[in-house]
Parts: structure tokens; C-alpha cells; sequence
């Protein structure tokens, strides 16, 4: 008989699919997945993850981002080979994942009737939960302490208690912390750029009394010529390493490293003392040649960039590479609770020296309803209800549709979005969902979310590659981790009502066997998904797939065992609304990326709008061919050329930057406002918002202009 539950609604899709993994199963995720972490553990435990399973040689790892060789002609469905499965035990009669952890965002219940909650005992209740898990004893970055902003707590809570936290009456609803994706783009040597000039100086004196914050990865290079002041101090204040350990944890925190402007000055006076260099002295977890974020930096405020007296806060996010040590893999979180962590630091340190901040993110996420519904664009709105504070994001790099040419993959990176609307009852639409084979075998773990209208009722069915037997699910129904012949186990969600956002969301998992000793990859191929109108009023929907960062982890029997991102056919994909999730918020601005050789928009850059059809991106900036620092590179070669939306959004960081230098009382939504009005049309095009280039490209003299001057009143 089937079972039916009414507080599984309180649980994310992801969340429960997690809760229904058997122990063993979520200590092998740890692995492979950025969103669930392990405590410490003997190495020799058998549910650890063998780094040889069945040939699978996890520790013959390459190096990330490896380039696949394949076309859109060359998919094709492949089976893995290998002996029969054997059975599986029942769940209840399996160990639960007591030593496995998520980063989750708890919606609590503020108030109603006989159910009056008083948050502060929701802290109290969910730190008592994880202590008694063990985790305060922990010291591998699982035990923050509970979080909390208005009525969403974010928090590190044992996989196994879950089960608690559905059945609280007082919550709401918990959702999973995202997957970050990192577009990091390849870069050219290049010779020193010009200084950033801009009017008004009197005013924003090149941002002298704000912070400019970078969130990033890759290393910060603070030793670097475009860092240091002309009497050789560096500009940098505060780095917190999140994955570091060479110095304690800030103040709030209980991981990784914190670094001042003392520790960094001291190293510099030892190395042109004839000491061992100053990033010896120093060391960060990331350091790595031509950083992502030393080149994010040095554009925002560098002293070739746009803020060039700006003080400097930075925080590294934590990305283990597949090539780390295995300890490090399953400890380390890399999701969108760690930029939450970042904002909370980077403000704190803002109220400590009372001055502006404007703030930088070149990531993003893909998950969600892109409608600034999920747990870090609710936070992060929430933070920048005060003045003196903005937050620049990237729109993405999903914005390509199809190659220029036989060895142009980048349209893969484009194919996460598709829509279509249901004309009335009886009717269907089709997708395609793409995971490669060839000589690929794909570990990670595929998502795909459908979103659409409360007034309609859709049911969904998904054919495997190769099979002739649909799997059918009717709303509010679901398929849980229902294991095919080849090991592929598919996850089917059918929600109404979504918490976060009130509209209808379906949710479809595809993940690996992940059984230690029976390790198995996704079915290559394409997976067909069915959408039938059961009621329908609107029948609008829109489609997402959550990105994976290619990364190759090792060989076993001539097959490549890859997390490689799934993406849609080519007739099904839709080259609109591809703008990263976490670029969706109502008080932050995302941009888009800008040719200014050209005077066109970049081919990469992601598209808007937002699913509830809001303007995003707000503007453009350059993002095309950007040189800035480059990090951690030999002497003489100190220069380097990137392109995307992470080289155009800290331009427009530093540009509000010099904004609230010039006014301090503006807040993040006049900031973004002031953009918007004073962005200029591309060529050919009129004022109205564009879904690649919104209002148009920045003009930083008109946005500073503006920012001084609009604060005017005359009585008439």
C-alpha cells in the first residue's frame, strides 16, 4: 500500500531524497557532491567511500574543467557494464546518515492562533538537534552556530534529522543551501591596463572612504603591484580563507582562516627584508596562477581598476579540486550557504569601521524558482535593507544556444532553460534531457525543476534512454530513489503550493548508484520528460537544469568518470530566462556582459528575465577581453585578459563604489535604481529593458552624477 504523508511538505524535494539515502550512500556523496559534507571520520571506516570500487579509481584524478570530446551528433545511449545489482535492504533497516551533512535555510512559522512561536526557542530546539549529533565537538567546518534573519534560520543539521525538523510544527519549510557554479573563464597574457579615470572626483575621490568587497575563488593575491599602496603596504584589510587553517577563524565563525592587513604588511617588510616570500609567510587554501579572484579584485579596485583607494575586504570561498585529499573533499561544503557566511562577514566588518560597502559576487547558482524565492536571495535582501550597502552579481555565462563552430562546446554551458505553455486539458509538451556518454560515465547528480502555475495541474512522466516503460506521476505524488537495472536511480517530485513562492513546482532527480563497491554512473542519453494538462487555466511552465561543473575524477575500464553538466536537446532548449538564481533578487544588481570592441553583447552572456518576469539583468557593463591582475604568477608576468559576466560585474561593483563614496546614505535598491536611469541603449536599441543587456550599458559618469545630486529638494 502506498504511503501518504502531509508534513513531507515541509522538506525540500532534494532534502528528502537525501533522507531516504542510506548511510554508506550519503558518505559516498560526500565525495562527489559540493552540498553535502562529512564530520570527521577514521579514514579506514568501511562506509567511507573506497578510493578502488569495483575498479573505479577514484584517486587517478585529473585536472578540473577537462575539455570532453564530443558534438551534439556524437550522444548516444550507453548501459554500464558490469555484474547484476544485488537487492537492497529496506531503508528501515539500513543505518541512517548520522555523520553526513547539508546546509539547510529553515522558514519558521512567526505566528499564528495557538501556534505563536517564539523564534530564539526554534534557535535553541535546532541547536539541540545538531548537539546531539555530536557536532559541536566537530572542527571541520560543520558546526556553525544557527543563523538567523528574520524568520529564516540557516543552519548545519545531521542528514538523519531530518526526520525531526519535518515533523517541528513551528517550521515552515527547509530548503538545501545550492551547488555554487563557478564560470571560470580561460585567460591571455597581457600587458598593464591604463588607470580607470572618471568625473566628479571632488565627490567619489576613487571610493577613499568605502570597502569594496569580493566574494570569489581561486586565491587573492595580496602581494600583487595592483594591491599595494606607494608606500608598499597593502590595500587588503580582511581575508577570511574559508577553507583555511594557518590562522584562527573570525569572530562569529568556527572555520576557517582570517587574515588582516597586519599579518599581510608583516610578510611584505620580511620578504624585501631578504625573508621567505610574503604568500609563504601568508598561505591561503587557493593559489592559484591567474585567480579567478585577484583578477575580480583588481578590476573592482585594483589601481587599474575603478575604486583604486577603496580598502579591500575579501572572502575565499572554499572549492575543493577532485585532486584533493579525499578527507578534504568530504569535509568541505561549497554552496550558497558560504556566500551566505561571506555577506554576514563582509557587513560586519563594514559596521566596524563605519564605512559603505559595496560588494561583488561573480558566482552564481541554477536551482530554484529564479524568482529571488530561495533561502540566499531572501538573506541577502534582508541584509541590504540598510544604507551604505550594495551587492553586484554576475548574470551568468549561460547565454549561448548553439556553437560557432565544430570545437565551440560552449552552447552546453546555454541549454539549461526551457518553457512552453499547455493550451488545455489533454494536452502535452515534450522535452529532451541530455546526459553524454561516449566513453563518459557521469557521477554526478542531475536536477531538473518545472515550475508553474498554481492554478493548473500538470502530471509528469519520464521515459529512460532506451526503455519503452514511462514513470507517471500524478500531483502530489512522488518517486523516491527508485533504482533501474543499470543502477541509475531516478527521483520524481510532483508539488503544489511551493513554500518559497506559492506556484506549482515538479522536481526530477537522476543520480548515480553510489552503493560503495557498486558504483555506477547515470544512464547516458536522452531522457525524455512528458508534461500532460490534467486542469489548466494558465499553462505557462518554465524549466531549469542545476548546473555541475565539469570535473574530471579518474579512468576505470576506459571510461572517464566524469561530473559533467546534463543540458537540454536542442529542440526543446529556450535561449531566454537563463540569468544564475542567485542573481534573481529584489535589491541586488546583476550584469550582464558587455563588448566594447564590438559595442555588441557578448554571445555568453545569460539572459533574463526572472520567472515572475521581473528585469533582470539590470545593465550591462565590459566583460569582454578585461585585463587586471593576475595572481600568483612569475615576476614580469603580472597581467592578464579575461572574459564574462565575473569580469563585467565588479566593474559595476566599483562604479557604486565610487556612488556611495560620493553620497553614503544611498541604499542598494536607489543604487540600483540610479543604474538603471542612467545606463545607456546599445546601439540600434531604444530605452526599454532588453532581456540580454537590460537597461543598457553603465555610464559610471552619469550613475556618479546622479548619485550626487538627486538628494537636492527646492521649495518652488
Amino acid at each position: 500500500m502506498a504511503k501518504t504523508t502531509s508534513t513531507a511538505r515541509r522538506l525540500h524535494p532534494r532534502l528528502r531524497l537525501l533522507r531516504n539515502g542510506s548511510k554508506e550512500v550519503n558518505g559516498c556523496r560526500t565525495e562527489l557532491c559540493t552540498t553535502v559534507a562529512r564530520r570527521g571520520i577514521d579514514s579506514g571506516t568501511d562506509n567511507a567511500m573506497p578510493t578502488q570500487i569495483s575498479g573505479l579509481d577514484l584517486t587517478a584524478a585529473q585536472q578540473q574543467s577537462v575539455q570532453a570530446d564530443f558534438s551534439a551528433r556524437s550522444i548516444s545511449v550507453q548501459r554500464t557494464a558490469g555484474k547484476k545489482l544485488p537487492g537492497r535492504k529496506p531503508m528501515e533497516q539500513q543505518e541512517k546518515a548520522d555523520d553526513s551533512f547539508v546546509n539547510v535555510f529553515i522558514s519558521v512559522e512567526t505566528g499564528y492562533g495557538d501556534h505563536s512561536t517564539n523564534i530564539a526557542e526554534v534557535v535553541q530546539s535546532v541547536t539541540a538537534l545538531c548537539q546531539r549529533h555530536g557536532v559541536d565537538t566537530d572542527h571541520n567546518g560543520l558546526t556553525e552556530q544557527v543563523r538567523l534573519s528574520g524568520n529564516l534560520l540557516l543552519a548545519t543539521v545531521p542528514i538523519s534529522s531530518l526526520d525531526a525538523l519535518e515533523q517541528d510544527a513551528r517550521v515552515s519549510f527547509v530548503q538545501p543551501a545550492e551547488p555554487l557554479k563557478l564560470d571560470i573563464p580561460r585567460g591571455s597574457p597581457a600587458a598593464k591596463p591604463s588607470k580607470s579615470r572618471f568625473r566628479l572626483d571632488k565627490h567619489h575621490r576613487y571610493g577613499e572612504n568605502i570597502i569594496i568587497g569580493i566574494i570569489d575563488v581561486g586565491g587573492f593575491d595580496f602581494t600583487h603591484q595592483d594591491f599595494l599602496k606607494e608606500n608598499g603596504r597593502t590595500r587588503f584589510t580582511h581575508l577570511w580563507d574559508q577553507g583555511g587553517d594557518f590562522r584562527s577563524a573570525p569572530d562569529g565563525f568556527n572555520y576557517g582562516s582570517e587574515f588582516t592587513e597586519m599579518h599581510f604588511n608583516n610578510a611584505l617588510d620580511a620578504e624585501r627584508e631578504g625573508g621567505m616570500p610574503a604568500l609563504l609567510l601568508e598561505p591561503q587554501s587557493q593559489s592559484m596562477v591567474g585567480s579567478h579572484a585577484t583578477h575580480v579584485a583588481g578590476i573592482a579596485a585594483g589601481n587599474s581598476g575603478v575604486c583604486r583607494n577603496a580598502e579591500i575586504a575579501a572572502v575565499l570561498i572554499d572549492v575543493p579540486q577532485p585532486t584533493d585529499d579525499r578527507q578534504r573533499r568530504q569535509f568541505t561544503f561549497s554552496d550558497s550557504s558560504r556566500v551566505t557566511h561571506a555577506v554576514e562577514y563582509l557587513l560586519g566588518i563594514a559596521r566596524e569601521r563605519r564605512k559603505p560597502i559595496s560588494i561583488n559576487i561573480s558566482l552564481g547558482t541554477n536551482g530554484g524558482g529564479h524568482d529571488g524565492s530561495s533561502g540566499v536571495t531572501r538573506w541577502i535582501d534582508n541584509a541590504m535593507q540598510q544604507p551604505g550597502r550594495s551587492i553586484c552579481l554576475a548574470a551568468g555565462n549561460a547565454g549561448q544556444e548553439r556553437g560557432l563552430s565544430d570545437r565551440d562546446f560552449g552552447w552546453i554551458a546555454g541549454r539549461i532553460h526551457s518553457s512552453g505553455r499547455i493550451a488545455s486539458r489533454g494536452l502535452d509538451a515534450e522535452l529532451g534531457w541530455v546526459v553524454v556518454g561516449n566513453g563518459i560515465h557521469d557521477l554526478s547528480e542531475n536536477e531538473l525543476e518545472i515550475w508553474y502555475s498554481a492554478q493548473d495541474r500538470f502530471i509528469v512522466e519520464l521515459l529512460p534512454p532506451g526503455d519503452d516503460r514511462w514513470l507517471r506521476v500524478e500531483p502530489q505524488d512522488f518517486i523516491e530513489n527508485k533504482r533501474l537495472k543499470d543502477g541509475t536511480v531516478v527521483s520524481i517530485y510532483n508539488e503544489l503550493y511551493h513554500p518559497s513562492n506559492g506556484v506549482n513546482a515538479i522536481s526530477l532527480y537522476l543520480s548515480p548508484h553510489l552503493e560503495p563497491r557498486n558504483i555506477r554512473g547515470v544512464r547516458a542519453g536522452v531522457w525524455r520528460v512528458r508534461l500532460i494538462g490534467e486542469e489548466i487555466r494558465n499553462g505557462e511552465f518554465h524549466c531549469w537544469i542545476e548546473r555541475d561543473d565539469p570535473a574530471e575524477i579518474g579512468q576505470a575500464e576506459q571510461q572517464r568518470l566524469m561530473r559533467f553538466p546534463s543540458f537540454f536537446s536542442e529542440y526543446s532548449n529556450v535561449d531566454s530566462h537563463s540569468i544564475s538564481s542567485l542573481a534573481c533578487g529584489n535589491a541586488t544588481v546583476a550584469v550582464a556582459n558587455y563588448n566594447a570592441s564590438t559595442n555588441k553583447m557578448n554571445i555568453t552572456s545569460s539572459q533574463g528575465p526572472t520567472r515572475d518576469n521581473r528585469y533582470k539583468p539590470d545593465l550591462a557593463a565590459p566583460g569582454t577581453d578585461i585585463t587586471a591582475a593576475k595572481g600568483f604568477a612569475a615576476d614580469g608576468d603580472d597581467w592578464i585578459t579575461m572574459s564574462g559576466t565575473s569580469m563585467a560585474s565588479p566593474y559595476v561593483a566599483g562604479v557604486i563604489g565610487l556612488m556611495l563614496n560620493a553620497n553614503p546614505e544611498l541604499n542598494s535598491r536607489q543604487c540600483l535604481g540610479i543604474l538603471q536611469r542612467t545606463s545607456v541603449p546599445l546601439p540600434g536599441r531604444t530605452y526599454e529593458w532588453t532581456n540580454d543587456a537590460g537597461f543598457g550599458r553603465v555610464d559610471a559618469n552619469q550613475a556618479i552624477a546622479e548619485a550626487v545630486d538627486f538628494t537636492k529638494r527646492t521649495e518652488r
